[in-house]
């Protein structure tokens, strides 16, 4: 299984537009570090499937047929503004599915083009091609769900964002799964009451506790790399993901960067 992060940033990404914290002034000098919209694609066999789609230019990225499908962890504008543009094409359906949630986002359902909406439903297993996926659920204030995702050759990626810990079913689904690589909501450096999203402590509890073989820290804040910057705090447990990795999982191997 190939896991590419397309986007590993927060709402507003890095660098944030109009700030000039060290962060910010780092990434406008260095494209290394500028983080977009957080997405991955996920690549199996012959199956390719985009987890979340806010990046703004899916359209030129993908050609027709390119995906066989697009999940959505929840209908948080930043984490699908990409699709009210693509939704306009012409050709085949593009299948998407996400959370059970009647509101959505502004008019996607009431004009969805050619994507055509599917909702899961928690902790039961879907199969698309040479990945079946698991949507765990996440602490969100939207329905949001994380995917446990294990290709054919029996990889298993889990990927869980946004989310502020883990309820205790999926936290327990996650410790039994024994996933070869997790990547995991980091929005915030250590804070007194984390609300919505993980913090730098939350986040390296839940991986001390699920114990992925090897685990990336996404939709990372301006805050949290400045705070980094100034700090040199690092850990052991997670590297911190960047836009356009790739990972190298396998069912006999920890996660490969390259």
């Amino acid at each position: 299984m190939r896991v590419t992060f397309l986007g590993t940033g927060a709402a507003g990404g890095v660098p944030l537009y109009g700030c000039a914290c060290i962060a910010c002034e780092r990434a406008r000098r260095d494209p290394r570090f500028v983080r977009r919209p957080c997405s991955a694609l996920v690549e199996a066999g012959n199956t390719r499937i985009l987890l979340d789609a806010g990046l703004m230019d899916l359209h030129e990225r993908f050609a027709p047929g390119e995906l066989d499908a697009i999940v959505l962890t929840h209908f948080h504008p930043d984490h699908l503004q990409g699709l009210f543009h693509l939704r306009w094409g012409v050709g085949a359906r593009i299948p998407v599915y996400g959370p059970p949630d009647p509101e959505g986002c502004a008019d996607l359902y009431k004009h969805p083009g050619l994507l055509e909406f599917h909702a899961l439903s928690k902790f039961e297993p879907m199969t698309l091609g040479d990945v079946t996926l698991t949507p765990l659920p996440l602490i969100h204030s939207k329905a949001t769900f994380g995917y446990a995702m294990e290709s054919s050759d029996g990889a298993r990626f889990a990927y869980l964002t946004d989310t502020l810990g883990l309820p205790p079913r999926t936290e327990a689904f996650l410790s039994q799964w024994q996933a070869h690589g997790l990547a995991l909501d980091c929005s915030y450096p250590p804070q007194l009451e984390p609300k919505n999203h993980n913090d730098w402590t939350t986040a390296l509890d839940v991986i001390g506790k699920v114990k992925p073989g090897r685990a990336w820290l996404t939709h990372l804040s301006h805050q949290v790399d400045a705070w980094l910057l100034d700090t040199g705090q690092s850990s052991p447990r997670a590297t911190l993901a960047s836009d356009g990795e790739q990972l190298e999982l396998s069912a006999h191997s920890d996660g490969a960067n390259r």
